[in-house]
Formats: C-alpha cells, structure tokens, sequence
C-alpha cells in the first residue's frame, strides 16, 4: 500500500456548447462548472467548502466523499459556474426583459424618482445562466470525483517522494550508529589506561621518597596492587557513564519500525511522528553521554538527519 503525502492539488471542469445561436430568443449558453481541490498538512482533516451560489447544495454529497477518501489534511474546494469565456455576454429573452419591465413598473409606481434601469444593468441583472439544480448537481459531484481522484495521484506521488527520501536518512542513520559502535570499547580501553598510568606514575613519585627498607618495599607493593584495583573501579564506572549500547540498540529498533512502516504505508504519518521523536531522544542522549569529539560528530549529524525527516514526516497522510 502506498504513502501519501497530505500536500496536493487537482481541478477539474466541463466547458458548455453555446447554442448554435446565442442571440436567438429562448436559447441559452450552458453554463461551464469547474472544480479545485487543494490541500496541505494538517493534524486532522480540516474542509473548507468555497461555492457558488447555485452550488451550495452541492456541499454534504461532496463533504461525504471527502471524508470516505481522505483522513488528515487541510482540504479546500472551489467550484464555480459560469457561461463560456468566449461567450460574449448572453441577450436576454423577451421573457426576462418583459419582467424586468413589469417590476420596474412596481417599483416606480411607489418610488416615482427612481432611475430607469440601464442597459448594463439590464445586462448584469440576466447575466445568472438558468440551469437546472438536478443536472448542475450530479455534473458537480462527478466532476469532484475526477478532482479527488486526481488529487489522490497527486499526493500518492509526493507521498512516494518523502518515502524514498526517508528511507535514504534511515540509511545514513544506521551507517552512523553502525560508526558509533566501535568507538565505546576503545574510549574504555584508553581511559583504563590513562588511570594505570597515573596512578603508576603517583606510586613511582612515592616510591621514590621513601626510606629503603624490606618494609617499605612491602608496602610499596601492596599499594600498587590497591591503585591498580582502583584504576579498575574507576574504568568501570567510567565505561557504565558513556555506554550506549542502550541507546543504539532502542535506536536500531526504531529505524526498522520506521522502515516497516513506509513499507507497508496507509495512515502511517502519525506513527512516523511518534517515532521521530523517539530517534531525537535517543540521539540527545548519545550527544550527553560523549566524551570525545567524534561522537559528539556523530550525535549531531545524527540530529540534523532526524530533523529533515521530522520536517517530512508532518506532510505525511
């Protein structure tokens, strides 16, 4: 099953036929719908419906279908209607001009100041193309499913994007961890050593002060033995303090989920969410347990890789 982005876009619309002539009396232009759906991320999902008019009944068969498709996103439809671009404007019919005559006529009878009505007006009065609301809303619904369905592909090709880009970080990431590993062994190694040796180098300067004798020589080498245990103690709690075998561990088990995860794809954005987080704690705790450069190195290439992905994780569906 495939990832989807929540960041598409799609539109979709029909052009009307004009009358084989539009100035004759009774014959109207058919009107010209058109659909737009965008829609970005967001926690939930979010509709917003902009609609014209005569379209507005239009909105719960289109909500319906939305919410059976889509699960996260900011969504936003446009529909509109209206007569050919190329149309010109429509001639009213005698019929139209006829009524707007009468209720001048009513009006006037009442308000005898009252301006006559200009031609454009006239004309902006019967510019509203007559439809029917049945036809203009199964046409709309129609033309809303090509949209979704195009908005779909949309968002499964970007989704497809962020997939492949984060599987690639999910691969630097392992290579990082996989760098990080040798390096605890060997910073425990050395510190054990940097302890022997100065505690060696205390004896040595102790040694020195003192009177000779069989007794001294004893003591001397009974606390050599008790400095090179307590080197051994200090080692020890030295590797407990810095060992993240823990933390690559849980670290390792994150990146597979996360892999398991774009794999199988479906609604698997907040998931994602959830487990970026994890990888940024891991990684802040492998930065505070460092004692030397270059695993601080690997800690913040670490993090800056888990913020690119926590970046693309929020368009996740």
């Amino acid at each position: 099953m495939a990832v989807y982005s929540m960041t598409g876009y799609a539109t979709a619309s029909t052009g009307g036929a004009a009358a084989a002539n539009a100035s004759e009396p009774g014959r109207d232009i058919k009107p010209v719908l058109g659909v737009e759906i965008r829609s970005v991320n967001s926690r939930f999902l979010d509709l917003t419906f902009k609609l014209a008019d005569d379209l507005r009944g239009t909105e719960p068969a289109l909500r319906e279908m939305l919410t059976s498709s889509l699960k996260r996103g900011k969504v936003e439809v446009r529909a509109w209607i209206e007569g050919r671009a190329d149309a010109g404007p429509r001639s009213p019919t005698a019929l139209e001009l006829q009524k707007l005559v009468g209720l001048q006529d009513n009006v006037r009878a009442w308000l005898p100041t009252a301006a006559p009505l200009s031609v454009a007006e006239v004309l902006q009065l019967t510019a509203r193309q007559p439809g029917n609301p049945g036809q203009l809303h199964e046409t709309l619904v129609e033309l809303a499913q090509t949209g979704l369905d195009g908005l779909l592909a949309a968002r499964e090709r970007e989704g497809q994007r962020l997939a492949d880009m984060l599987l690639d970080r999910l691969k630097q990431l392992r290579q990082l961890a996989k760098d990080a590993q040798p390096l605890i062994p060997q910073l425990v190694a050395q510190q054990r050593q940097r302890f022997i040796d100065r505690w060696n180098e205390a004896l040595g300067a102790s040694a020195a002060a003192a009177v000779g004798g069989a007794s001294a020589s004893l003591g001397n080498a009974i606390t050599s033995d008790m400095a090179k245990d307590r080197a051994l103690t200090e080692a020890t709690a030295f590797a407990i303090r810095i060992d993240v075998a823990e933390e690559l561990t849980r670290l390792d088990s994150h990146l597979s989920e996360i892999e398991r995860l774009l794999n199988k794809g479906a609604e698997v954005g907040k998931r994602l969410d959830f487990l970026i987080q994890e990888l940024h704690r891991e990684a802040n705790t492998l930065g505070s347990k460092s004692s030397n450069l270059e695993i601080t190195r690997i800690s913040v290439d670490m993090k800056v890789l888990i913020e690119q992905m926590r970046e693309q994780v929020q368009n996740i569906e």
